[in-house]
């Protein structure tokens, strides 16, 4: 059941130990070409081509930006792991996050750079507009998926293995080998 963030948790509503959060703004006159330059030179970074899965942030689950109103609004809307403000302490010192999004929201109205954190997060929470509802198709934080995948992908390892016959005949390994039948 997802929750609204309290005063002292800052903006989103949360599902478990993740918050959703959505960020709306207002493209610069003239600029929604530029900015559609900026996000496709984005979407060509390594971290962010689709299937690296390496985003500087880990915490993030996914994220995305949507130009719309014809290229005069920009949406950024994404998902994360843990508090308000450690998602923002992060943004703000993952130089190459950074960096890439100063490309991106100098095109945006209010933006004048991110001389400090006050002045980032004054421009994020004005931004800002929490969800009127948030769900989630599976549990879990961006860690504990990266692990079920990496133990995953080392049990196919066992199973492919010559002698995994012998080794999984072992009445305690029913469940997972019932579990990996699906």
């Amino acid at each position: 059941m997802a929750t609204p963030a309290t005063e002292t948790s800052r903006p989103g509503m949360s599902v478990g130990p993740t918050s959703e959060f959505s960020l709306f703004f207002r493209v610069r006159p003239g600029e929604g070409e530029a900015l559609r330059t900026a996000l496709r030179d984005l979407q060509d970074t390594p971290g962010y081509r689709p299937g690296d899965y390496g985003m500087a942030i880990t915490t993030i689950h996914e994220a995305r930006f949507v130009l719309f109103d014809d290229d005069t609004r920009l949406a950024f809307v994404t998902s994360f792991d843990g508090p308000w403000d450690a998602y923002m302490e992060d943004f703000f010192t993952s130089g190459p996050t950074l960096a890439l999004f100063d490309v991106i929201f100098r095109h945006a109205e209010g933006y004048d750079g991110l001389p400090d954190r006050a002045a980032l997060k004054a421009f994020v929470l004005g931004a800002q507009q929490t969800a009127a509802a948030y769900a989630r198709n599976y549990g879990g934080t961006t860690k504990e998926i990266r692990k079920s995948r990496r133990v995953n992908a080392a049990f196919q390892q066992v199973l492919d293995h010559p002698d995994a016959e012998d080794a999984l005949a072992h009445p305690a390994l029913r469940p997972l080998l019932d579990e990996a039948a699906d």
